[in-house]
C-alpha cells in the first residue's frame, strides 16, 4: 500500500505529528502556558494580600473569641466569652444605639443622596460645579469634618451654627451632643454631609442611565414629578438602590469615629455608644481582647445575615 505524504514534511508512518510552529518561532502551547503563568501570578500575589490582611485576621479573631488568655497563658473556654458578654448591659444599650443610628441614616442618609442626585440630574447648566460642591465633604479626612461639626456647628451655645438657625427662625434651641435625645440624630446629619457625595455620584450614573422615552411618555399620560419617580426612576435603579441600602446598613452598623469624636465616646447617659465603640473599649481600655473578639465575630454574624437576605432580594430581582 503506498503512503501518502504531505508535501514538505518527512514524518514516517504512526509517529506523531510535531507541535506547529507559529510566527517567531514559538508554539501556541508555550504561549498559553506564559500567558496563564503571568496571569496566575498576578492573582497569587492578590489572593496573598487578601489572605494575610482579610481572611486571617478574621480566623485569628474567631479563634480568640473561644480563648481567655491571662498573664500570657491561653486557654479555651468555649462559650463563656459570649455569654459573659451578653450579659452585660452595656452590650444591648450598644445594640440599641446602633440599631437606632441605622434606621436614621436609612431615613435621613439613604433617601436624601437619592432625592439630591434627581434634583441635580435635572440641572441642564453648571452640572459639574454642583457635583464637585456635592462631592466636596467626601474629600475631607472624616476626624476633621466631625471636628467642624463639633466645635462649630453643635456648639451648645448661640454662637454655633445650627442654634444661631434656630433662633433666628425663632425655634428653641438644642444642646445637640450634650443632650441624650438629639446626640443621635445629631450624628446622622454629621455622618449623611460627609458621606453621602459618593452616593449622589453613582444615583447620577444610574439616572443617566434611564432612557429619556420612558419620561416623555409618564408626562404624555400626565403623569407629574413624583408619579414619574415612582413608576419610572425608582424601579429602572431599583438595583443600584438596593446595593446601597445594603452598604448603608453595613457601613452605619459599624458606627465607630462618630461616637468617638462628636460625643467623646459614650456620650451623655451612654446615648452614643455603639457596638463598633464598645468593642475598642474592652479591646484598649479593659484589655479583654477576647470579649472584643466575642463581640465582633457576632456582629459579624448580623451583617453576614444581612448579606444573605440582600443576595437572596438581588437573585430574584435578577
Amino acid at each position: 500500500m503506498a503512503i501518502t505524504t504531505v508535501p514538505g514534511t518527512s514524518r514516517e508512518p504512526g509517529r506523531p505529528a510535531p507541535p506547529r510552529l507559529t510566527r517567531g518561532g514559538r508554539s501556541s502551547l508555550g504561549r498559553k502556558v506564559r500567558d496563564n503563568l503571568t496571569g496566575h501570578a498576578f492573582l497569587i500575589g492578590a489572593v496573598l494580600c487578601f489572605a494575610i490582611f482579610s481572611w486571617y485576621p478574621m480566623i485569628r479573631g474567631i479563634v480568640m473569641s473561644f480563648q481567655r488568655t491571662r498573664r500570657g497563658e491561653t486557654t479555651w473556654v468555649g462559650w463563656d466569652n459570649y455569654l459573659r458578654i451578653v450579659d452585660d448591659p452595656s452590650f444591648w444599650t450598644a445594640w440599641k444605639n446602633t440599631l437606632y443610628f441605622t434606621v436614621l441614616a436609612l431615613v435621613l442618609g439613604y433617601l436624601v443622596p437619592f432625592f439630591v442626585a434627581i434634583v441635580l440630574n435635572e440641572f441642564r447648566h453648571a452640572k459639574g460645579y454642583l457635583r464637585i460642591l456635592v462631592y466636596l465633604p467626601v474629600m475631607l479626612p472624616p476626624a476633621s469634618a466631625l471636628f467642624l461639626f463639633k466645635y462649630y456647628a453643635y456648639d451648645p451655645s448661640e454662637a454655633g451654627l445650627f442654634n444661631a438657625v434656630l433662633k433666628a427662625l425663632h425655634l428653641p434651641t438644642s444642646e445637640w451632643m450634650q443632650s441624650p435625645e438629639m446626640t443621635m440624630p445629631a450624628m446622622v446629619i454629621a455622618s449623611t454631609w460627609m458621606n453621602m457625595g459618593s452616593a449622589v455620584l453613582i444615583y447620577l450614573a444610574a439616572l443617566q442611565n434611564i432612557p429619556g422615552e420612558l419620561y416623555e411618555a409618564a408626562e404624555l399620560d400626565g403623569a407629574g414629578i413624583w408619579r414619574r419617580i415612582v413608576n419610572v426612576t425608582v424601579p429602572q435603579t431599583r438595583l443600584i438602590l438596593l446595593l446601597l441600602a445594603m452598604l448603608q446598613i453595613v457601613a452605619t452598623m459599624q458606627l465607630f469615629i462618630e461616637p468617638l469624636i462628636l460625643a467623646n465616646g459614650a456620650g451623655a447617659e451612654d446615648s452614643a455608644t455603639s457596638v463598633a465603640y464598645l468593642i475598642y473599649q474592652h479591646g484598649f481600655f479593659q484589655n479583654d481582647l477576647n470579649g472584643a473578639a466575642a463581640l465582633g465575630v457576632i456582629m459579624l454574624v448580623v451583617l453576614a445575615g444581612f448579606s444573605a437576605v440582600y443576595a437572596r432580594l438581588t437573585s430574584k430581582q435578577d
